[in-house]
């Protein structure tokens, strides 16, 4: 499942571009799959700037421990505390309530940057 209207990253994570210049961040549900059941997640505190491309937390999941990359330069300004309690939410719905940050980003136009739901699929066939 890759739905279109959504940006991604080499690196699995997704970007919903907003109309105020943020940006909503999850993991793919190939990324999900890749780390089965997830377990506890660690998030940036609200206010941090990110660089992308920088690691800026942790998913943790049965099968491994894995960094959370910020995939666009900016400041942290939510996180889905939901995760908190209910991490495996990123399992059961990776592009809804699984969502994990929210950033304010240092230029807008940095989403063109991003792959399209075309590349990215291309992308996870080729890793099989």
């Amino acid at each position: 499942m890759v739905p279109e209207e959504l940006r991604y990253t080499p690196q699995h994570e997704w970007v919903l571009p907003g109309a105020d210049g943020t940006v909503r961040v999850g993991i793919t549900d190939y990324a999900q799959r890749q780390l089965g059941d997830v377990v506890y997640i660690q998030l940036p505190p609200v206010g941090d700037s990110v660089a992308a491309g920088e690691p800026v937390g942790e998913v943790e999941s049965t099968k491994s421990v894995s960094d959370l990359f910020a995939p666009l330069a900016g400041e942290v300004v939510a996180c889905n505390d939901e995760l908190q309690d209910n991490p495996e939410l990123v399992n059961s719905d990776p592009y809804g309530v699984g969502w994990m940050i929210e950033v304010k980003l240092a230029e807008r136009s940095a989403t063109d940057s991003l792959m399209g739901a075309e590349d990215y699929r291309k992308l996870i066939e080729e890793a099989g």
